[in-house]
């Protein structure tokens, strides 16, 4: 590891190249081309320092001196400290590392020595509190129960809270009672012989037909995707298929009544051009929590993602795939087989029009009083995955039909970095940030403690804690081998990947995330060769790190040290079996 002052001036990227340069010894002037990259070529993690030592001219005119409350004694506070007299000398402000990220386009960390040190002396510490009991219920019976009365009042007195607060009691109460009141509500529910919920009334809209009787969409979303809420709640609610709308059925996994069983979704008119595929778990295998989610579901998602991309390319190459039938796992990898034999033909390839895939996953849900979504569409464990096109038509004013601009696809970014990263300094990208991450020293010069940035591995890949993380508590997962996307992944590779995201998710459920955000970058299809490898971010979103101004200059603000939190993922990570 190797410490160099950095500062935020113009010249800082020049310098960054130096720095880089200084290390090479084949390389004798800067690049300024090169990747602003924290992993050298020489396999190992350039790190800046900055120790701020500076005098501040005071240019205040006046001074308002007042009482700011009492001390010991009530002895008055004053805020004299405010107004100093004459210039200000910070002699020796706390020390921040600054380290750009591994991937340039994902900016720059900087991590408070202050900060991370103390939660250095007990990298267990790294976790979210559980949620506390919330009950409604219990507070009206206990505290305003003479005033109140009997149940049926208690839930009168619920419906008649302001709106703010039936949505942050939506969100946070573990009292089934509350969740059940706020949920009669929001819709018109359809019940049994036992007042259970079996379904939901429907209306007919002007515009739009059938619809259900939602009378607060806002406070429907927010108990529905509140795990509390007892299950056939939920299935009347969102999961049962049609609950959410006429999205198509195109595919399945498992069957029902099974342990697992998931279903796959057609979001046709999909923020994603050309739509996009959703693989939900069905209503009888409900996962609203990461402890909750087996290794067979996420196994069963992924198979899903497999199956639809691998049919989609047979398709577009004229591969006959036989009838409308679900593939096992042995007709799936025939079927990968027969592409990549089609494909090693240029013109073959070349008739791809969609040759690269998107995937994500928002696990977990919320939804703040003010009514801002939080994060995700719903809290049912679920990923959405998609086809990428080629290129996409100019809308120029000549509307010429010809004129086309290559589309979008995040993988693109990565492959860009290899080969900017070998013709920059020689040597692949990906070999030289695994030495990185196996030489991988401690900021803070500590080796009486915990070096290893790594959470898990195998022969196929590892799961591992960026030097450089862009949200608090981000892990990332990458293959070993060069293998850049889903079609050139084995068998042996697919399955160690999906468990790799299953550990991901469970060990950051169990620190105590609640939304994580994760992504594939993967490498189009036809793409030559360059020592890509397929790679996941997953991105917790924390209560106090919701991003403002410096996550949008793509500057991350992180308080711990990489290797501590990666000692603090290995004591979550879950056993083999579960």
């Amino acid at each position: 590891m190797i410490y160099a002052p950095i500062s935020s001036s113009a010249g800082a990227l020049r310098r960054f190249c130096s720095i880089l340069v200084n290390m090479d010894p084949n390389r004798s002037a800067c690049n300024a081309d090169a990747p602003r990259s924290s992993v050298a070529p020489d396999g190992r993690f350039i790190v800046g320092v900055h120790r701020p030592a500076y005098r501040v001219d005071n240019l205040r005119a006046s001074q308002t001196i007042s009482v700011l409350g009492q001390g010991p004694g009530g002895r008055e506070v004053t805020n004299h400290l405010n107004f100093p007299t004459g210039g200000v000398d910070v002699p020796s402000a706390a020390e921040i590392f600054e380290i750009a990220n591994a991937l340039p386009w994902r900016g720059t960390t900087y991590i408070g020595k202050d900060w991370a040190d103390r939660c250095a002396e007990s990298p267990l510490s790294i976790q979210l509190p559980p949620k506390p009991p919330v009950s409604m219920h219990r507070w009206l019976r206990e505290v305003a129960g003479p005033l109140v009365g009997g149940g049926s009042r208690r839930r009168e007195m619920l419906t008649r809270l302001p709106d703010p607060i039936k949505l942050a009691l939506a969100t946070t109460s573990t009292d089934s009672r509350d969740l059940e009141a706020l949920a009669e509500h929001a819709a018109c529910f359809v019940h049994a012989e036992d007042s259970r919920p079996t379904g939901l009334e429907y209306r007919r809209h002007a515009d739009h037909g059938l619809q259900p009787d939602i009378r607060n969409h806002p406070l429907f979303e927010a108990v529905a995707n509140n795990p509390c809420l007892p299950d056939d709640y939920k299935t009347a609610m969102v999961l049962r298929p049609g609950a959410q709308g006429a999205s198509a059925i195109t595919g399945e996994w498992g069957a029902s009544g099974e342990k697992s069983h998931v279903y796959e979704y057609l979001r046709r008119n999909s923020y994603i051009p050309w739509g996009h595929f959703a693989a939900n778990m069905a209503e009888d295998a409900v996962r609203y929590d990461a402890a909750h989610l087996a290794k067979r579901d996420m196994h069963g998602m992924r198979h899903l993602y497999y199956q639809r991309t691998f049919v989609r390319l047979a398709r577009q190459l004229d591969l006959r795939i036989g009838g409308e039938a679900p593939l096992d796992a042995d007709e799936l990898e025939r079927l990968r087989q027969d592409i990549l034999a089609m494909m090693a033909d240029a013109d073959q390839a070349a008739k791809l029009a969609f040759n690269a895939t998107l995937w994500g996953w928002n696990y977990g849900f919320d939804y703040a009083p003010t009514q801002y979504r939080l994060h995700a569409s719903h809290q049912q464990v679920h990923q959405q995955y998609a086809l990428v096109p080629r290129e996409v038509r100019r809308l120029d004013t000549d509307r010429n039909p010809h004129r086309k601009v290559a589309a979008y696809a995040c993988g693109d970014l990565l492959h860009g970095l290899v080969r900017d990263y070998r013709q920059a300094h020689g040597v692949d990208f990906f070999k030289a940030y695994f030495q990185a991450i196996q030489r991988n020293a401690r900021l803070d010069g500590r080796t009486d403690r915990d070096q290893n940035l790594v959470v898990h591995a195998d022969r196929h890949v590892m799961l591992f804690v960026p030097k450089a993380q862009t949200s608090q508590w981000e892990l990332q997962l990458v293959t070993l081998a060069p293998v850049g996307n889903i079609l050139e992944a084995d068998p042996a590779t697919r399955k160690a990947l999906d468990q790799g995201i299953w550990i991901a998710i469970r060990t950051l459920g169990g620190l105590g995330a609640r939304m994580v955000t994760a992504i594939e970058y993967a490498k189009r299809f036809d793409s030559v060769p360059a020592g890509q490898h397929l790679l996941y971010s997953f991105l917790p979103r924390l209560p106090e790190s919701p991003g403002a101004f410096s996550e949008a200059q793509l500057r991350w603000i992180i308080g711990h040290y990489p290797e501590d939190f990666a000692a603090a993922c290995r004591a979550q990570k879950p056993a083999d079996r579960a």
